[in-house]
């Protein structure tokens, strides 16, 4: 069946690094909303709409009367419809493409669903008057939308590998670089020039190191939740009851499970080879520094009371930390697959130019 996009792809075309510059615009909005949702409950404005989707049971927008809270609420639903003007441009560019690039469309798709999600879970957290486990919730389906939008990102690069425009280049959170990395310089593996293969073992221990960092890092994103929900900012200035846990005892594993985060890092970048690995260790060194500020904020924060200011900053760091941790792990699994060992004496394997590209 014939559809306006398929329409649309028969007369027009648009270049890769208008696909790139789509998702990258895709990963700064889900940024921004987990920002915003964070303003939202540092201000005490989590019910300055009292109801949804309507603002008030007979306004769709804040009243004068409702004041700042009521205008910081409804700000934020707006920034969900921008999200998703951007959400569409993603699928948009990925299908008036030349060279076909499911996967970004599969991803852009993906978006936009759980878009829908999350505005409903939004509308359940004020019908459930801010329920702390509702909250957090919230955060999760917001942080599920920025895994979402980071993987298209990375698949948007990856799909445009070998495009007429290849040398545009798009910095972002973890190190993203331009058109040619190390793996290009080489044209096939085991040539002279080449990145060297990795023995499978090798290969699959780089790959298991990354799905772990992964693993511990949203661990550590659902026990800030934990953190969040037993801790003071609640979303709303009135008494709202929070989660029945000994909120420095959560802060504490918290910290911990930060710790371990670093350690695996580090030790996935000491077993990153230099060869052809030149963009996965980037991503690495980068995500390092951004975890190391990002501890840093979360002991000033805890040390000082929680000050609003410093709050919004480690919010803003658990998105950068989750960018960086999914920046890594999609760079790691393409660059070794690229060049991990044939199996049983079987042909060396090409390299695609610039396999490690974000």
């Amino acid at each position: 069946m014939r559809t306006p996009l398929s329409w649309l792809a028969g007369r027009y075309s648009l270049g890769a690094r208008s696909v790139r510059l789509a998702a990258l615009g895709s990963v700064v909005a889900s940024i921004a909303i987990i920002v915003t949702g964070g303003i939202v409950r540092v201000t005490g404005s989590g019910l300055g709409c009292t109801d949804w989707p309507m603002c008030t049971g007979e306004t769709l927008a804040p009243t004068a009367e409702m004041g700042a809270h009521g205008a910081i609420e409804f700000g934020n639903r707006l920034l969900t419809g921008a999200l998703c003007a951007v959400v569409g441009w993603v699928i948009i560019t990925a299908r008036l493409q030349e060279k076909p690039m499911p996967a970004v469309l599969r991803g852009g798709w993906a978006q936009f669903w759980i878009v829908v999600l999350n505005a409903v879970v939004g509308g359940v957290t004020v019908w459930m008057r801010l329920s702390p486990y509702i909250v957090a919730a919230h955060f999760l389906a917001a942080t599920l939308l920025l895994t979402a939008a980071v993987y298209t990102w990375h698949a948007a690069y990856a799909g445009a590998d070998g495009a007429a425009d290849g040398a545009g280049d798009v910095g972002g959170v973890g190190g993203v670089g331009g058109a040619s990395d190390e793996n290009s310089k080489g044209g096939e593996v085991g040539r002279p020039g080449a990145p060297s293969p990795l023995a499978p073992r090798s290969a699959a221990r780089i790959r298991s190191l990354s799905a772990s960092l992964v693993a511990v890092t949203a661990v550590l994103v659902v026990v800030g939740t934990l953190a969040t929900g037993s801790g003071p900012h609640a979303g709303d200035s009135s008494d709202v009851p929070r989660m029945p846990f000994n909120w420095t005892a959560v802060t504490v594993v918290h910290g911990v499970l930060a710790v371990a985060v670093l350690v695996l890092a580090g030790v996935l970048l000491s077993a990153l080879p230099r060869d052809g690995f030149g963009a996965a260790r980037r991503k690495a060194a980068a995500f390092l520094a951004v975890l190391l500020g990002q501890g840093v904020v979360g002991l000033v924060q805890s040390l000082t009371a929680l000050p609003s200011l410093v709050v919004m900053l480690h919010l803003l760091g658990s998105a950068l930390v989750w960018t960086g941790v999914l920046q890594v792990h999609f760079t790691v699994k393409r660059a070794s697959f690229g060049h991990s060992g044939p199996p049983d004496g079987a042909p060396l394997p090409r390299a695609r130019g610039a396999a490690t590209h974000a």
